[in-house]
């Protein structure tokens, strides 16, 4: 008797496997997101609110204020 040999693919280059792929894909996506929202906060900060002063108004109140105003539609007096 002669043994069989077992019919099995011939190993292929660890490119050529989609499940790789699959798994770079996802941080390589996490990494180019982050690059780009690194790249958003540096280039468009926020402004920065005067929070005492003269050109306060309304719309601009301190936070214990607002929700007062919000709750009670008493518009806070100005300082």
């Amino acid at each position: 008797m002669t043994a069989h040999p077992t019919l099995t693919p011939p190993a292929q280059p660890w490119w050529r496997y989609p499940m790789v792929w699959m798994v770079i894909a996802g941080p390589a996506m996490v990494v180019v997101a982050s690059a780009i929202t690194l790249w958003l906060a540096l280039s468009h900060p926020d402004p920065v609110l005067e929070t005492r002063g003269a050109h306060q108004d309304a719309t601009q109140a301190p936070a214990v204020q607002a929700p007062n105003h919000a709750a009670t539609g008493i518009v806070p007096a100005k300082p």
